[in-house]
């Protein structure tokens, strides 16, 4: 295939992707609350200023869409998308982000700029919940992902409490534990399956995979997770030695940890999933079959990915636009 042709047949399945957001968008609309055409009076160019902060934090640092993209699924399944996890602890209230599933989340200045270019255009408007969602949406876009219209209109939360990120999915959770995470939220396990696949981007310290590559039994010598291709479990304790001591040390999440791509199921497949919870959507057949059909087909794992995050991005629950985004008004 020629060089015109691919790019032809790339801008012809973006164009579906987004078609296919619209739809969704429009069927879900009345459900939650939220609208496409929010801030077309009122705001419209809040989008292009997040997108632009966005870029330029980007341009300077790649880890910026990992954690971006995490920021908001962490925000999301606690309280709904309110923004609650980018609220500082105060004096009487620790908050989400100060909880120990959140220590390692970081690019909340992004954020910050994105905020305080929108509060020049239009004051009091654009709430930080949706800033972050469109955040997210522009960190898997930007990597080489799909995009979609995000709908908008949510509220910010005032409540952030670091006693209810205990309810996080970790990296060491079993497909039972998943389940269960994902279903209380009311999204399926398709949805477990496909919003893991944004582990497509990102890195992970040793201490989230340290016990798949040093296991002790019986005081004899370490062994590893038979699951694990040998050769990557080799890899992994190199970068991760028994007695590592670099806080910085640890491995991108798949081969490709800057793009967004279908290359974590491919690599799940092969024995090279790194996390213990990404390795449990073999343990049963029908995420199995999930992850088979997506490690086949980066289109239909971008089809159900935009899918996936307007289902997410639609659990609200605030209450306010805030001025700041890290103290309520």
């Amino acid at each position: 295939m020629g060089e015109m042709a691919k790019k032809k047949e790339l801008i012809d399945i973006r164009s579906v992707l987004v078609a296919a957001a619209l739809l969704l968008v429009a069927m879900h609309k009345v459900a939650h609350g939220l609208s496409l055409n929010y801030y077309d009076d009122k705001c419209p160019g809040a989008e292009a200023a997040v997108t632009a902060a966005v870029r330029q934090a980007m341009s300077k640092d790649s880890t910026v869409p990992a954690g971006l993209l995490r920021l908001h699924f962490h925000d999301c399944f606690v309280r709904g998308c309110d923004a609650s996890v980018l609220l500082d602890s105060t004096g009487n209230m620790t908050a989400e982000k100060d909880g120990p599933p959140n220590v390692s989340l970081h690019s909340f200045f992004v954020i910050d700029n994105a905020k305080q270019a929108v509060e020049a255009l239009c004051p009091g408007v654009v709430s930080c919940a949706d800033i972050l969602a469109f955040a997210a949406r522009d960190a898997v876009a930007l990597s080489g992902g799909p995009s979609w219209v995000v709908p908008v209109g949510r509220r910010d939360g005032r409540v952030s409490l670091v006693s209810e990120t205990s309810t996080l999915p970790g990296p060491r959770a079993s497909f039972e534990q998943l389940k269960q995470a994902f279903h209380g939220r009311g999204l399926s396990t398709k949805d477990l399956v496909v919003l893991s696949g944004g582990h497509t981007l990102g890195f992970a310290h040793c201490s989230s995979f340290q016990d798949r590559i040093h296991i002790n039994i019986n005081g004899g010598p370490q062994q590893v997770d038979p699951a694990l291709n040998p050769s990557f479990a080799a890899s992994l304790r190199r970068a991760c030695p028994a007695n590592n001591t670099v806080r910085a040390a640890g491995s991108g999440l798949d081969a490709t940890s800057t793009a967004f791509d279908n290359t974590y199921y491919r690599m799940l497949q092969a024995g090279r999933g790194l996390l213990s919870s990404d390795e449990a959507l073999l343990t049963h057949p029908k995420t199995r079959a999930f992850v088979a059909l997506y490690a086949a087909s980066q289109e239909a794992f971008f089809r159900a990915f935009v899918k996936s995050m307007l289902r997410m991005s639609g659990l609200n629950g605030g209450n306010e636009v805030r001025a700041n985004c890290r103290r309520v008004n």
